[in-house]
């Protein structure tokens, strides 16, 4: 039953209503007419059959009270965060493999707890692992209780600590094998089924900057992502499945370029993961002649399709770009609405038995060509202003010339441009369709999304710790995080709710809160209303909802 308004003429009528089931569909039949809402309301009447009926329901009668201050508060937290992380946690497998691990050892803390600790907080407020330490008090994580910062550390450093001499097989030059490689196995095991394969692989890094010294190797001068040359920094790169599952993560000094990491990967992942022969997609940055090399040789023939330096190398400025004739393909048409994948053609060119594929987007055309117009024009207009400006500028010093002691625009460098525009070069080695070449290199947007969604969970600043080991243990749970984040985002996207916001998320999750109040000597817990997507998430990790009022569970046995 529930309260009804209806609209007679210009009068408002307050009516109580059920729903009954008759022949096969619902339909409403009208128990009362209360009476005019405007006279009930002035006359107090309607507060008081209000406050009359709650008298025969206690969660209402509780909750009235407690927004009337009559039913103190004796604590809250925030319920949702941990409800459906910790499902995930033992879901994905985290959780079980390193109670497995730990087994073994005897630890006098929950070294378990700390790491799930740790990795909640990456999830909800990225940050270091002392305001970790203080973050957790508005949250009831079970086993928890005990955890001191100390304890943090050591966990993160049980994480990151180098394995013994014997098991150091599959290492690559820049870093040990560590706990962390055989938490990555087992969880990659545990998921593997006759379905399940590496063939496919994506690969990307990212740099994380320190304000300390960043440990005993890990902190090097480098060429710095974040534009922060100044400061000390580790790289981090991350590996996906063709699903776009992280599948590990390695981290190296700061001095390491993206050019000496993707073989020793490669081959490292085929010793720790058992596969054979793997496609490696990459961006351009991984790419060099000698790399090349190394992949097509005859003891590994790697297949690879890897972005193409458009500008940089000779033979795809010239050769590949500079031929005329040849007609693009259409693998996806022009946007009808905002959502639709971008457009995109295909053309293919060999040089020497060099295989590239040129992709185009019209779209994006579009758009580096109004862009540079407007760089073009602000450029004659910042003429007048003095070769300083000018100089200084990035953006206009690209068409820009000297001409003695003042610059002109050069047009020939603006033409030069347009050669470019909506394009990028892809080099592979594969017997694949060209349109299917593309397809599978625009997979790897997943990880550079992964990272740029995810990066506040990698950068994980500021770091204290002063050692490699709990610095690896530290952007390890970044990565645990980044499994957790995928994992409800699939789920999310399965049941209909792809669209969410991640910030959206973890908001509604975080304003769900349980407040343990007292009224006549008795104790209850007491839930806030969920937000929308906080009920999605509960409903896609499998958790159910946490009523609105129940009596304590430990004073109710």
């Amino acid at each position: 039953m529930f309260f009804r308004e209806k609209r007679v003429g210009d009068r408002n009528y307050l009516q109580i209503v059920e729903n009954q089931w008759q022949e096969g569909r619902s339909r409403q039949r009208v128990i009362a007419t209360v009476g005019r809402v405007d006279t009930l309301r002035a006359s107090g009447q309607l507060d008081a059959l209000l406050a009359s009926g709650a008298r025969f329901s206690e969660a209402a009668l509780i909750i009235t009270a407690h927004a009337r201050g009559e039913a103190p508060r004796i604590r809250s937290w925030r319920a949702g965060p941990t409800l459906v992380f910790e499902r995930l946690w033992e879901e994905t497998g985290i959780g079980p493999v390193l109670r497995s691990l730990l087994a073994a050892r005897e630890f006098l803390f929950p070294v378990e707890r700390a790491v799930f600790l740790t990795v909640l907080h990456r999830l909800m407020k990225p940050g270091s692992d002392r305001a970790a330490d203080k973050w957790r008090a508005d949250y009831s994580l079970n086993g928890s209780c005990s955890l001191d910062l100390h304890h943090l550390y050591r966990a993160m450093a049980w994480l990151g600590d180098e394995m013994g001499n014997d098991e150091q097989t599959g290492r690559t030059p820049f870093a040990p094998r560590c706990t962390k490689d055989v938490i990555e196995e087992k969880l990659f095991l545990q998921r593997r089924d006759l379905f399940t394969s590496l063939d496919l692989v994506f690969f990307d890094t990212t740099s994380i900057y320190f304000e300390g010294q960043g440990g005993e190797t890990l902190g090097r001068y480098g060429k710095s992502k974040d534009h922060r040359p100044d400061e000390r920094q580790m790289v981090v790169g991350l590996v996906l499945d063709g699903n776009g599952q992280p599948v590990c993560c390695e981290m190296w000094p700061g001095n390491t370029s993206d050019v000496k990491t993707l073989i020793p990967i490669v081959e490292r992942m085929q010793s720790r993961f058992s596969i054979g022969r793997v496609c490696v997609v990459a961006d351009r940055g991984m790419i060099s002649k000698e790399t090349i090399e190394t992949l097509e040789s005859s003891d590994r023939r790697w297949l690879f399709i890897l972005g193409a330096r458009m500008r940089a190398q000779k033979e795809v400025r010239d050769e590949v770009l500079g031929r005329g004739g040849g007609r693009y393909r259409e693998v996806r048409p022009p946007r009808k609405t905002s959502k639709d994948p971008a457009p995109l053609e295909v053309r293919e060119v060999r040089v020497q038995g060099r295989r590239y594929i040129i992709c185009y987007n019209e779209e994006r055309a579009k758009k580096d060509r109004a862009d540079r117009k407007a760089i073009v024009v602000a450029l004659r207009k910042q003429l007048h202003q003095g070769n300083k400006s000018l100089v200084g500028n990035k953006g206009y010093r690209k068409f820009l010339k000297s001409r003695g002691d003042a610059f002109r625009i050069d047009r020939d460098k603006i033409r030069e441009e347009a050669r470019y525009d909506g394009k990028y070069v892809l080099r592979t080695n594969t017997d694949l369709p060209a349109a299917e070449v593309a397809l599978r290199y625009k997979q790897l947007w997943m990880v550079e999304t992964l990272f740029r969604s995810g990066k506040s969970l990698l950068e994980t600043r500021p770091i204290f710790h002063r050692r490699d080991e709990t610095i690896r243990g530290h952007v390890f749970c970044s990565f645990l995080a980044l499994i957790l984040r995928k994992e409800l985002q699939d789920r999310l996207a399965k049941k209909g709710h792809g669209d969410l916001e991640w910030e959206d998320v973890i908001r509604d999750l975080d304003a769900l809160t349980v407040t343990e109040v007292e009224h006549q000597g008795k104790r209850f817990l007491l839930r806030s209303e969920a937000r929308s997507a906080c009920g999605k998430a509960f409903q896609a990790a499998g958790v159910a909802m946490p009523p609105t009022l129940e009596a304590h569970p430990e004073l109710s046995k």
